[in-house]
């Protein structure tokens, strides 16, 4: 009885696998057709077989495209681009000249709007970048965009998304290290030469200044600013503010000092390290006991002569001043650490 039942399941099983498998090879067929008219206005590139490429996709010279990869029809590829196995290009998508995209990656998606990728760029296994955002106001059909700048290392799983809306976009600067398993929400703002370390969670709206340092396992709330030059612990929960060339920790991030070792590393004087350090004393450390408001203390160190002839000093206390402005977030609140900021 059993017998006769597993006879004509395996038969069936057997045509239905032949079907597919037909359908399939049609399906390549027609698709080899394309790549045979891509191939021939790119006769120095290497488009494999099985590549999917679409016959309107741009492709310029000296492109590799391996096995199984994805080219949308609107999709325009710079020269000496380099598409690992079983990566993928959709949508209004340009990409710079010598980029590489690792195998799983995914650039692009088939929505209005446009995803801009600089030259060489690096994109890692199975990122996505250039996608939908996930912002809840986003109204389908609207247009989004992201634009990436050049030399940027985006590690394996991170997530870039577009703007939530037409008039704004997300942005990403020259020279930044997004390690594995960041996310950089929609509206987001890098800089250039940022470190954003394993794991690292930018919400919607978030600023990141030039030179900014994430630890790992770090989450920073919509609409916070991170300064240029600061640094964020790792672990950290950022709900307001970081100013400029200081560094927070903790859950929720408080200030413990200046980023003293950064600004060593980007050569900033041993004049301008000791006149910030005076200056944060000043705002967050007084020792005359007449305490006064934020404003009355960032005054005093404007009002300090040598003090204010610094132009770091000055950019410090612009980046406070500035948090507590209208529609921003203030910033983190001030906790004392033996020897973070201790006179020199």
């Amino acid at each position: 009885m059993v017998s006769l039942l597993k006879k004509p399941f395996s038969s069936s099983l057997q045509t239905l696998t032949l079907q597919r498998l037909t359908r399939t090879l049609s399906y390549v067929s027609g698709e080899r057709r394309s790549f045979e008219k891509v191939s021939s206005e790119t006769k120095s590139s290497y488009i494999h077989p099985t590549a999917i490429v679409h016959s309107n996709a741009v492709i310029d010279q000296d492109v590799t495209i391996g096995p199984f990869c994805t080219v949308g029809s609107m999709v325009k590829i710079g020269k000496a681009c380099k598409l690992h196995p079983g990566s993928h290009i959709f949508g209004d998508t340009e990409l710079g000249e010598q980029c590489t995209l690792m195998t799983g990656a995914i650039v692009g998606e088939d929505i209005p709007g446009r995803t801009t990728i600089g030259c060489n760029n690096i994109i890692g296994h199975h990122a996505v970048v250039g996608v939908k955002c996930q912002d809840m106001k986003y109204k389908p059909g609207s247009d989004c965009f992201l634009d990436v700048g050049d030399n940027n290392e985006i590690r394996e799983y991170t997530s870039i998304h577009r703007s939530s809306k037409p008039s704004d976009r997300t942005v990403i600067g020259d020279n930044n290290l997004i390690m594995g398993s960041c996310h950089i929400a929609h509206d987001c703002k890098l800089g250039n030469n940022i470190i954003l370390a394993n794991n690292t969670l930018l919400a919607g709206h978030v600023v990141v200044g030039d030179y900014a340092h994430s630890a790992g396992a770090v989450v920073v709330h919509q609409f916070c600013h991170l300064g240029s030059h600061s640094f964020i612990g790792g672990g950290s929960v950022v709900s307001q503010d970081v100013p400029k060339y200081m560094m927070v920790t903790g859950d929720r991030a408080d200030l413990r000092g200046l980023n003293l070792e950064g600004l060593r590393r980007r050569g900033f004087s041993s004049e301008e390290i000791t006149g910030m350090r005076r200056a944060y004393q000043k705002i967050f450390m007084p020792v005359d006991g007449k305490l006064g408001g934020i404003e009355d203390r960032l005054a005093e160190v404007e009002q300090t002569r040598e003090l204010a002839m610094l132009d770091v000093v000055r950019s410090m206390v612009e980046s406070i001043r500035d948090s507590f402005e209208q529609d921003r977030r203030g910033i983190c609140k001030f906790k004392h650490w033996s020897g973070s900021c201790s006179s020199s």
